[in-house]
């Protein structure tokens, strides 16, 4: 399917790799411009020789530094059409063993990145009466299960998806959102878990995913770039679980 996004400048924080970096490729092979921005050097350095993409080094939990790389890719490209809030990361214990500073830290780089770089691109996607934002969330955004200190940025992360797009659309962008459930790739937790105990991570797929195995980067990258189309023109406000139905929620 031609999704006609050739030639659309695309930003994905948290992009070197994992679903990020998924998310980058599928951008790619639509002839989309793809910058990425991530803090790990090395993982930056591969992205950008395999994939030609323009790549940022940043701390994206600092303010100064996600102003930095947003204005790295508006040099570069001088506009930005998609963006994509990919960025994020688990930390913590129970919420009694866990200092407040790590619920903040978690806070910083799951929801408040994101919250920055949508209002970053909302002033220059106005300037052109279009754009798209994708804010990657989690499927424990919507209940219980993982580390408390992301489910409450990611379940805030998903209210702010509605929130802001409802308030810009009348501008011509739409903001959206995915809930990936537990996805397999090389550098993710999952794999670790696996080659830890693999009977038992056979055992969590059995009870706990109806499809019967792991999420693959790929699929969460396909509603992504789906959803950043055209093609997706009347979907506004919306997270899509991509979950293997996973979820335990059911509205």
């Amino acid at each position: 399917m031609n999704l006609h996004l050739q030639d659309r400048v695309v930003f994905i924080t948290g992009g070197s790799k994992g679903i990020g970096r998924a998310i980058a490729e599928a951008f790619l092979h639509e002839g989309a411009n793809v910058a990425v921005a991530a803090r790990g050097k090395e993982e930056l350095e591969t992205c950008q020789k395999e994939l030609g993409v323009l790549a940022i080094q940043a701390d994206l939990a600092v303010e100064s530094e996600r102003e930095r790389a947003f204005a790295e890719v508006l040099k570069k490209y001088g506009q930005i059409d998609i963006l994509v809030n990919n960025v994020g990361g688990s930390n913590g214990t129970t919420i009694d063993q866990t200092e407040l500073q790590t619920f903040q830290e978690a806070f910083d780089l799951n929801y408040f990145s994101a919250v920055h770089f949508s209002k970053l691109a909302i002033h220059e996607m106005k300037k052109q009466s279009s754009g798209s934002i994708i804010n990657i969330s989690s499927i424990f955004g919507r209940e219980a299960g993982g580390k408390p200190t992301y489910n409450g940025a990611k379940a805030a992360l998903i209210s702010f998806t509605k929130s802001l797009a409802d308030e810009v659309i009348k501008s011509g962008i739409r903001v959206n959102g995915v809930a990936p459930g537990s996805i397999l790739h090389p550098s993710g937790n999952w794999q670790k878990r696996i080659d830890e105990d693999p009977e038992k991570m056979k055992a969590f797929v059995e009870a706990e995913i109806p499809a019967g195995r792991f999420g693959s980067a790929e699929e969460v990258a396909n509603t992504v770039v789906f959803l950043a189309s055209e093609k997706a023109s009347w979907v506004v406000g919306a997270t899509l679980n991509v979950d293997g139905g996973q979820s335990k929620s059911n509205f």
